[in-house]
């Protein structure tokens, strides 16, 4: 496999984490496990950090000069990227109208 190969590869597996994460934080606060949840988004939080690092890696050697090849693996990687950053901010969204919802009950 090469570099970049690995680079998106590396991507697609942070974010899809970051992805399950998220949903099972949405399902502990629904269950009451508040804090359980908070864990599960703050790990699903250094996913992303850490997808992004490798996206980061692949924007400073184009910016160097150095070609990136486009390929349908990278394009999905970055798709992946973009849906998880979604997915993520709108489970914390969800989890806030939840919360608001159970204290005006």
């Amino acid at each position: 496999m090469d570099p970049m190969e690995l680079i998106a590869f590396n991507i697609i597996s942070n974010v899809g984490m970051a992805k399950s994460l998220a949903v099972e934080a949405l399902r502990e606060v629904r269950g009451g496990n508040k804090e359980l949840a908070a864990e599960k988004l703050k790990e699903a939080d250094g996913y992303m950090v850490e997808a992004h690092h490798s996206h980061a890696e692949l924007i400073q050697k184009e910016a160097s000069g150095e070609k990136v090849e486009f390929s349908l693996i990278l394009m999905h990687a970055e798709d992946q990227m973009l849906s998880a950053e979604t997915i993520k901010e709108l489970v914390k969204e969800m989890i806030e109208m939840y919360n608001d919802l159970k204290e005006n009950k």
